[in-house]
């Protein structure tokens, strides 16, 4: 097979390393000497000329003319012109590890290199180094990619966001801003009196939001735990602790969808103060806000997509009930799910998962939100969709919650913190119930968090915002704004073909197994379905959830190769029991189960079997869940706990 241009260069600079390595030179030293910036020899010209300097940086760009050769250094400031000249650059010197004139057809673009050499302008008026002594600190072995190439290709951009670094200084900048615009958020919080605290990352019990957690195990403790999807309800414990004002700026994990506004991972800044509530804590979003424009941009005016906002003065208040029922003619707590669902299927929106008045509601309001520009607070919002806020006295179906509206989006939610324990125990057990009944973003019952408010936690509020901010600020995308999002773990071919591998290595050997017997595969299976169709339910519940799993490491799959090299495909080494049950209502009891055990399965009904898979999803969505007819279900977990309630059904015969 023909070898690529990019094989061809890669051998050509492994030839040119091997030929520094003979002359003496280490091509990868650790010792090097940067005395500025590049950036700043060129804005301190008149200071600087004639002075020697040490500069570092990658080299961009080589033109060899005679006894005279061009270079562009760049660092992180920005690039300055090498000026080599055969009669001033040093020849090679082994002990002090520089190379000659002689020595430049070794060196390449991409190369980091050290120069030293008096500062200078050309003929042409440009400022330069006149370098007297060159020093190898990097070889680079791969060709810089074009611009172009960068510019253009979204897939080069995201993995190999080096490259983009490199080339692109615009995206350069782009996150030189993003640092700034936290430093600035951090600063403000310590000027204002707020201590920056730590919280877990996992969890037993994950709450502070409507979002699908993330499931990871803990083998140590041989218990599963939760990603956080906020750092509420532990910053609130830390309130209730005695700290008065005290904030996170760390990473949240939600395990939904991806979009120009949504990643699964992202940072986010959160903050408590005790003996304020959310009007405080909205005049201290609002200050916030402005001076992080001011200080990043040095504006208060911005767009995003057809929106144009302002940040400066005072922004209004939108009632959420008032704004609905004066745009969609639909209120909240007396109109009914059918009229609301109405609303929203002629918009022409599809809902999907569990839908239930919440969910309804929420939509609903989207449909009015993406016109509003803001900023604005939103307020008023009803007590069912606010289960850790507190109710407002003159209306207890409403709440003193409040969320930032910018170009149609909500961008920061706060609200005054409930601190009643038998009310917020009454809401958990609200959600616990929206939540067994298969609502995933629903809020977990967390009974510790009920104890500590049993103690007492102060009239508090609380607030946060994501990195959404900054996105909209650039007006850019979620994973534009982000160094390196979450992509599909996937080797190209050219590379395995470089290094003699294969795709993505995600499987461990046989080493890393552990005990088989912890944990197993059950499958419960409908007594009163033709063996056919069970078992052809069987083979979709067994891929989808191998294909589904939120940790797919955790099946421990293991591939054999046998004597003549053939690779025969991935298993896994769990049990894998065959239970039959007597009806539907006994698989639907399993499920309820599994539900509140944290365990993964997958389920079969009888709406699974017809049609295409759309007509399929809109089967299950017109029928009630207790109409349902199971094929089977499908679990993988810890075997003690899914013997607990499996332990009635018989082995399948």
């Amino acid at each position: 097979m023909a070898k690529t241009r990019l094989e061809i260069t890669r051998q050509e600079r492994l030839h040119k390393l091997q030929q520094i390595r003979d002359l003496g030179i280490n091509p990868f030293p650790a010792q090097s000497q940067k005395d500025l910036f590049n950036q700043k020899v060129i804005s301190d010209f008149d200071k600087l000329e004639g002075k020697s300097v040490s500069l570092t940086g990658r080299l961009m760009s080589f033109r060899e003319h005679g006894k005279i050769a061009f270079g562009d250094l760049q660092d992180q400031s920005g690039k300055i012109q090498l000026y080599l000249r055969q009669d001033v650059l040093e020849p090679v010197n082994v002990s002090q590890q520089t190379l000659g004139f002689s020595e430049l057809k070794l060196i390449d673009p991409g190369d980091f290199l050290q120069a030293t050499g008096e500062v200078t302008k050309t003929q042409s008026g440009q400022i330069s180094i006149l370098v007297k002594k060159l020093k190898l600190l990097t070889k680079a072995l791969r060709p810089l990619p074009s611009n172009q190439d960068i510019l253009t290709d979204p897939e080069t951009i995201f993995r190999r966001r080096y490259l983009d670094l490199m080339l692109n200084p615009d995206h350069h900048q782009l996150f030189i801003r993003k640092a700034k615009f936290w430093q600035v958020q951090r600063q403000f919080m310590h000027d204002h009196g707020f201590m920056e605290i730590e919280t877990p990352v996992l969890e037993h019990v994950t709450g502070g939001a409507d979002a699908r957690p993330f499931i990871t195990h803990m083998n140590s403790l041989d218990q599963n735990f939760f990603l956080r999807i906020s750092t509420e309800l532990y910053q609130k414990r830390l309130i209730g602790g005695g700290y008065e004002k005290i904030f996170t700026l760390a990473p949240n994990f939600r395990n939904e969808g991806l979009s120009d506004e949504h990643l699964n991972e992202y940072y986010q800044l959160e903050w408590y103060w005790a003996y304020a509530d959310y009007q405080d804590n909205m005049r201290l979003v609002q200050e916030l806000f402005q001076t992080t424009a001011q200080q990043v941009y040095g504006s208060t005016q911005f767009t995003r997509g057809e929106h144009h906002f302002d940040l400066a003065g005072d922004w209004p208040q939108v009632s959420y009930p008032d704004i609905i029922r004066e745009k969609l003619g639909i209120d909240i707590f007396n109109s009914s799910d059918a009229d609301m669902l109405k609303v929203i299927k002629d918009q022409g929106i599809k809902l999907s998962g569990t839908v239930n008045r919440s969910r309804l509601i929420d939509n609903i309001w989207k449909i009015i939100r993406k016109n509003i520009t803001g900023p604005a607070f939103l307020v008023n919002e009803p007590k069912f969709m606010s289960p850790l806020a507190k109710s407002k006295q003159d209306d207890p179906n409403i709440t003193e919650r409040f969320h930032i509206i910018i170009a149609g989006s909500e961008l920061g939610n706060g609200y005054s913190e409930l601190n009643d324990p038998v009310d917020q125990l009454e809401r958990f057990q609200e959600q616990q119930a929206a939540r067994d009944a298969g609502d995933g973003e629903a809020q977990m019952m967390d009974i510790d968090f009920v104890e500590m408010l049993e103690y007492g936690m102060p009239p508090t509020s609380g607030y946060a915002h994501s990195e959404r901010l900054f996105w909209f600020l650039e007006n850019i995308s979620a994973r534009e704004g982000t160094l390196f999002p979450a992509l599909r773990n996937k080797v190209d071919p050219l590379t395995q073909k470089i290094y003699s591998i294969d795709g993505p290595q995600t499987i461990p050997d046989s080493t890393s197994l552990p005990d088989e017997h912890n944990q197993r595969f059950v499958a419960i299976l409908n007594k009163k379905i033709p063996a056919g169709k069970a078992f052809n339910a069987l083979g979709h519940m067994t891929a989808g959830l191998a294909g589904g799993h939120p940790n797919p490491q955790q099946l421990h799959l293991l591939q054999y190769q046998d004597k003549d090299e053939t690779i025969h495909p991935n298993i896994s080494h769990f049990p894998f029991i065959i239970l039959q049950a007597d009806n539907s209502n006994q698989i639907r009891k399993v499920r309820e189960e599994a539900k509140k055990h944290g365990i993964t399965f997958t389920d079969f009904t009888s709406t699974m079997t017809i049609g295409t898979s759309q007509e399929q999803q809109d089967a299950t969505q017109n029928t009630p869940e207790s109409e349902l007819e199971y094929y089977g279900i499908c679990l993988f977990g810890n075997t003690d706990t899914i013997k607990q309630f499996t332990k009635q059904f018989s082995i399948y015969k």
